[in-house]
């Protein structure tokens, strides 16, 4: 295959992939925009009133650097395992799985896809967040990079989830009992340095708290942790999850029978 024909095909996959997420706009923009508000409202305005401040900062610019990720990861993830399992369950995946089009050019399109909607719910989230605080990019560098590698991260996991589910109740299960847990108990509303020592332990076995906590050094200047750390966690998942996504492809598991 020619590497015309491949960025064609990669064009094609990426371009179906946007339009149909925003031509239900309504299901896939919207709801993630009306929930983060709700979070600035009640936590950022009511509560954070309350609390005061959080690692040197207003409550409000605390939490807004992990309400971000937190809309970016289940985007990002809720993308790609909605469309290719939807492509399984119609065997409209079979037409191309014929074509001679290489897996990493389907895998790449699909994550691309997936990326697209989540830094675009996140970009939105983040213009809501400024009528409620004002935020200064401290390191925009690390705060894109972070943004993109844990979008790509979890439109990586969204893909192994939609290879692996055999009906759509599958599909819901890895968002409602793994990233939403890990997601709140990752940092978002609170600094680990504020938990017992036992307890702070076992945050960091939480890979989402890297993520949120190296996204917010690149908002605010502060984190819990080491951020070259959480940049490497980040990439070696990524290369771990790239990998067996590839072999799954390869396989055929999930999808050829």
């Amino acid at each position: 295959m020619s590497p015309d024909a491949k960025l064609t095909a990669f064009s094609t996959i990426v371009v179906r992939e946007v339009r149909r997420f925003t031509r239900i706009w309504p299901q896939t923009l919207l709801p993630p925009a009306v929930t983060m508000t709700l979070y600035f409202v009640i936590f950022g305005n009511l509560i954070g009133s309350r609390i005061g401040q959080m690692d040197g900062q207003d409550y409000m610019a605390f939490i807004v650097p992990g309400l971000i990720m937190m809309s970016v990861i289940t985007s990002s993830y809720a993308n790609v395992v909605s469309s290719f399992f939807s492509m399984k369950f119609q065997r409209s995946i079979e037409e191309l799985l014929v074509s001679p089009v290489p897996n990493y050019i389907i895998l790449a399109g699909y994550v691309a896809g997936g990326m697209a909607r989540g830094l675009g719910v996140g970009l939105i989230v983040t213009i809501l967040s400024l009528g409620f605080t004002n935020l200064t990019l401290h390191h925009p560098g690390a705060t894109i990079l972070t943004v993109a590698l844990t979008s790509m991260l979890f439109s990586l996991g969204g893909f192994i989830n939609a290879m692996l589910a055999t009906k759509f109740d599958d599909i819901s299960i890895v968002p409602t009992f793994v990233l939403t847990p890990l997601t709140y108990l990752g940092g978002v509303f609170y600094s680990i340095q504020l938990l017992p020592d036992f307890w702070r332990a076992i945050s960091m076995a939480n890979p989402i708290l890297y993520m949120v906590n190296a996204f917010r050094y690149g908002i605010l200047g502060i984190s819990d942790v080491n951020v070259g750390v959480s940049l490497s966690m980040i990439v070696l998942f990524i290369v771990i999850l790239i990998v067996l996504c590839l072999r799954m492809l390869a396989r055929g598991r999930g999808i050829r029978h």
